[in-house]
């Protein structure tokens, strides 16, 4: 199911959702500079020379946030709860997942159930109109019989039909639903 561009999309969420509680602890630690500057200097445009009017300046900075520990907390505790959303929602999205998964299985299995008895009863009508028609043919019975026998196994094959082609849509239904990314071999 990590597949699933939802989950993926949820659990990258989160992911970002912790990174910025990092961050926002961060922010109660110094911070340690290093800064520098290079540059020339002249009064005329042709006094700009190699020699004469070079400048450098380099030197270490610290950061301390003594002032601003109440608004450093503050942003941690904000970004927790942020978090804690995130990993509510992650969860919402995980169990309906779970949902579609079982729903597609459930689905499935009792199309193929389905499809199992109307193959049965597509066999027993082709034995039924076997039977009919050799009885019309003794002359047992009359050929409304045979036709009668006929219509049945019509209808009988047509849902089957149908509930093969169902099958198969579950199976793609249940193939989305994990997330794809599988070689199905399909057996009716």
């Amino acid at each position: 199911m990590k597949r699933r561009p939802d989950i993926r999309r949820a659990e990258a969420q989160l992911a970002a959702a912790t990174a910025r509680i990092g961050e926002a602890k961060a922010d109660l630690f110094p911070r340690f500079v290093l800064t520098g500057t290079a540059g020339r200097q002249a009064t005329q445009l042709h006094d700009l020379t190699l020699g004469l009017g070079n400048f450098f300046s380099a030197g270490p900075g610290i950061s301390l946030p003594l002032f601003n520990g109440g608004r450093i907390r503050s942003n941690i505790a904000v970004q927790t709860s942020r978090q804690r959303g995130t990993v509510i929602s992650y969860k919402s999205v995980i169990l309906h997942a779970l949902e579609e998964v079982e729903n597609a299985l459930i689905d499935y299995a009792q199309e193929q159930e389905r499809r199992d008895r109307l193959n049965q009863a597509a066999q027993h009508s082709q034995l039924a109109v076997d039977l009919a028609t050799e009885q019309y043919r003794a002359g047992l019975v009359d050929f409304l019989s045979v036709l009668e026998a006929q219509r049945e196994l019509y209808a009988n094959e047509d849902q089957l039909v149908q509930s093969q082609t169902s099958v198969t849509t579950h199976l793609i239904g249940l193939y989305r639903a994990l997330g794809g990314g599988w070689t199905v071999a399909l057996h009716p």
